[in-house]
């Protein structure tokens, strides 16, 4: 007996987390979605407390340090899957499952996934200002600095490399999410949720929701970032590029492997 679940199983309770979610009154859904974005941003907070320390280390081996900010990252994202948090970037192949299945409508599609994206902010903002930079996280260097420098990175790049950007990473947070779903323990679940996210961490790929975090917390630290630029330059991109990763490259690719001809076997 095989001590995993293999990808048809893990795409039906993938499918079947969306359909679980769809069903929660407002309120349930609304307290989970707070808490998804405010795990994700814990995650970002160690992330940068750890490689924006390291300093020495850093001026030497640049890539140590994404790579240590890629190994913390996806503490966040296994807290959302092992607590039942709501993300909307996950959401996007969550909802995209059940809709091409017939069992979820399209505005519900829609809604759910504007309650999720619009309470994530909630839930990241908690951590950026009252949990970060409201205790004085990034008011000194190092951190303020490799903060400012990094969000800065973010916001001023062209925007069509940030919605790339944004499909790659959602890409491998919906297929971490998808690898979690194999495991029978907890600790296989955190093997295979952490890969994928680290590798997107790693190579500077674009996570609208963690964005939500590192940029406004960049800014309650005095950053020259404005919120417009964010947005516009950064924060909109990376959310488009994000919902194509995860509805197509992880929904819709495997409702079409492993449910479209269980639904219609003709």
């Amino acid at each position: 007996m095989n001590n995993y679940y293999d990808s048809k199983d893990m795409t039906a309770m993938f499918a079947a987390s969306g359909i679980y979610k769809s069903s929660l009154p407002a309120v349930r859904f609304i307290i989970i979605a707070i808490l998804g974005g405010a795990f994700i941003a814990m995650g970002g907070l160690l992330s940068l407390m750890v490689a924006g320390g390291m300093t020495g280390i850093g001026a030497d081996n640049p890539g140590l340090i994404k790579f240590m900010a890629g190994a913390l990252f996806p503490v966040g994202l296994i807290m959302v899957s092992i607590t039942g948090a709501d993300l909307f970037t996950s959401d996007c192949t969550a909802f995209t499952l059940p809709l091409l299945q017939k069992k979820l409508r399209v505005a519900s599609f829609l809604k759910l996934l504007l309650f999720s994206y619009v309470f994530n902010f909630v839930g990241t903002q908690a951590i950026a200002y009252v949990l970060s930079s409201n205790l004085g996280y990034f008011s000194a260097d190092p951190w303020q600095s490799y903060l400012h420098r990094y969000t800065e990175a973010k916001v001023y790049q062209p925007w069509g490399a940030v919605f790339v950007k944004g499909v790659g990473a959602n890409w491998l947070v919906c297929l971490g999410m998808f690898m979690g779903y194999a495991a029978k323990d907890i600790a296989g679940k955190c093997i295979g949720i952490w890969i994928p996210v680290m590798i997107f961490v790693t190579l500077g790929y674009e996570h609208s929701i963690a964005n939500m975090f590192f940029v406004p917390a960049a800014i309650y630290s005095g950053s020259g970032i404005t919120w417009i630029d964010f947005i516009g330059r950064n924060l909109i991109p990376a959310t488009l590029g994000n919902i194509v990763g995860g509805a197509v490259c992880v929904g819709c690719v495997y409702w079409y492997l492993h449910l479209c001809r269980t639904e219609n076997p003709s």
